[in-house]
């Protein structure tokens, strides 16, 4: 998106429409020509009646309907593009792909970086959407919501299915459990026509029986059921410690950055026992840092926050550059959690989270950034700790470990903070909700859609964005 850098907000919408942009580009280069003529004239004329044909008049209008829909604040939408911040570019530049009524709108993860009512606004305009789209997504509930057909790419080639995302994973896990029930039927009836004609074949009474069914365990044949590219990891996150009734409370908490940037002031409020908070907002910088200091990684500018005496945090951050720049296998890298320092353990612990034998002698800084996040997961989950602190844990995941993770949270047995721009993860997991604005913030006790249906909720974000 560098190359909009310079436009303004509004303008890279515009964008999207390319032969309107062109037309207007061109119109404009016209009438800032210190020596117009009448070819001139007559060539900006023909501009102007081709750009009413295309709407172009009312470009400007629908490119910040597009803007306001998606959360991007008014005194934005005439700045350029380098002055906003990385969620606000995002949003911009899908609202550039909207822009213009595409015959095929194609989407690569386009809920990545969209704020819980950008991504509802999303849901609705595309299902509403009378052209083609085509969509990357690792957020389930965005693909239940949009999608009416499913391409499921695996055992190396492409179907593609009718139905949502749910309907395809329901459908397909029953066709897989229908061909195993097959198989081993047909596997029981071959077994005891094989052994009819090893016990009756050389018996002359019987011989045209054995004869017989012998051709017919020949026509038998087994559904061929492929190995599938798709595993889940084991992931279950058990305490060492009951927690107790205190969990966290945050008093005035102020950050204010080396800068002079205030990322948040005067933050407020109380986790209980069992609730389970997500932090929403534009800002990512703002989120981490929060994480941060109640990790106790980062100190406040000024305010408070106090866990409960009976409470052991741990840590998932979004940035794990510092966790990996080291020597260490991946065998050593999680020894360094296991008291008993129990390879076999280790090992079979390993395996769960999907890495293969061979591998826990690699470097870990040579692993992905799934493998990575695989292997954070699963220090934390040796670690037993009774509160959990996750910035981003989503990232580079794919869908089975994303739903894994989901999983292992959703049963959780204690409080956990989390900052995602998954919306499932967000609706299965989160029972109370902080919202981190420009000009302040707001504490939601609640689930998703109760937050997002909540008018009076929906007007203050507004006004803290």
């Amino acid at each position: 998106h560098f190359k909009y850098n310079e436009l303004d907000a509004t303008s890279v919408v515009i964008s999207g429409h390319k032969e309107m942009f062109a037309v207007m580009e061109e119109k404009d280069a016209l009438y800032m020509k210190p020596d117009f003529d009448e070819k001139d004239g007559e060539r900006a004329s023909h501009l102007e009646g081709e750009f009413a044909m295309m709407g172009g008049y009312e470009s400007e209008s629908d490119a910040q309907k597009l803007l306001s829909s998606l959360g991007i604040p008014q005194e934005k939408w005439t700045r350029p593009l380098a002055e906003l911040k990385s969620g606000e570019k995002v949003k911009v530049l899908l609202a550039r792909a909207l822009f213009g009524n595409p015959d095929i709108l194609i989407l690569d993860e386009p809920t990545n970086h969209l704020d819980m009512q950008a991504i509802s606004w999303l849901e609705d305009f595309l299902s509403k959407y009378e052209n083609t789209v085509i969509a990357v997504s690792h957020d389930t509930d965005f693909l239940d919501n949009v999608c009416t057909h499913t391409v499921d790419i695996d055992f190396g080639e492409a179907n593609m299915f009718t139905g949502n995302y749910t309907f395809w994973k329901q459908s397909s896990e029953l066709a897989a459990e229908l061909k195993k029930a097959q198989n081993a039927k047909k596997e029981d009836q071959m077994k005891k026509l094989q052994a009819f004609v090893d016990k009756f074949s050389a018996n002359a009474s019987k011989s045209s029986q054995a004869t017989s069914r012998k051709k017919t365990l020949e026509k038998i044949t087994l559904e061929d059921i492929k190995p599938s590219n798709r595993k889940y990891p084991y992931i279950r996150f058990d305490l060492l410690r009951e927690p107790g009734k205190e969990i966290l409370s945050v008093d005035d908490l102020t950050y204010i950055t080396p800068e002079g940037e205030t990322l948040f002031e005067n933050l407020t409020f109380k986790i209980l026992p069992g609730e389970k908070m997500v932090i929403l907002g534009d800002d990512d910088i703002a989120k981490s840092k929060l994480c941060d200091i109640l990790s106790g990684d980062l100190e406040p500018t000024s305010g408070t926050f106090k866990w409960g005496v009976t409470i052991t945090t741990d840590y998932f951050p979004k940035d794990n550059t510092h966790l990996f720049d080291n020597d260490l296998t991946i065998l050593k890298w999680l020894g360094q959690w296991d008291k008993e320092d129990d390879e076999p353990k280790l090992r079979g612990f390993l395996g769960r989270m999907l890495f293969p034998a061979d591998s826990v002698f690699k470097k870990v800084k040579a692993c992905s950034g799934g493998e990575k996040v695989r292997l954070m997961m699963a220090a934390i989950m040796l670690r037993d700790s009774n509160a959990l602190i996750l910035d981003q844990p989503l990232d580079h995941l794919d869908t089975e470990s994303i739903d894994s993770v989901i999983e292992g949270l959703d049963k959780y047995q204690s409080s956990c903070i989390f900052t995602t721009y998954n919306k499932a993860f967000t609706n299965k997991v989160a029972n109370t909700i902080l919202t981190l604005g420009s000009k302040g913030s707001i504490f939601f006790r609640g689930k998703l859609d109760d937050y997002l249906a909540d008018e009076r909720i929906q007007n203050i974000i507004k006004d803290i964005k």
